[in-house]
C-alpha cells in the first residue's frame, strides 16, 4: 500500500461560509463537528491587514480563547509579576 506524502502547508479550505441575514456566520455541522466546535464556545476575532488595502483588513482568524489562555498567561504574568512586586 502506498503511503500518502505529507502536506506541508499550513492552511486549507475548510468550507465556503456566509453570513445569514441576522449577520451572523454560518459555518457547516460537519466541519463543527471535525472541530469540536459547539453551541456558546468563544472565540477571539484575529484580523491581519494588508498595506496594500488602504489599510482595510485583509482578512481574520477565529482561534477558541480557551485555546489562548496559555498564550495569555505566559505572556502577561511575569508583566504582572513585576507590578505586584513593586
Amino acid at each position: 500500500m502506498m503511503q500518502k506524502e505529507k502536506d506541508d502547508t499550513c492552511c486549507q479550505v475548510e468550507a465556503i461560509v456566509s453570513f445569514d441575514e441576522r449577520g451572523q456566520l454560518v459555518i457547516p455541522k460537519d466541519v463543527r463537528k471535525k472541530f469540536g466546535l459547539n453551541a456558546g464556545d468563544k472565540f477571539a476575532l484575529i484580523s491581519c491587514y494588508s498595506k496594500s488595502e488602504d489599510g482595510m483588513p485583509c482578512c481574520f482568524t477565529l482561534v477558541k480563547t480557551r485555546a489562548m489562555d496559555h498564550i495569555v498567561r505566559q505572556t502577561l504574568s511575569p508583566m504582572f509579576k513585576d507590578i505586584v512586586n513593586m
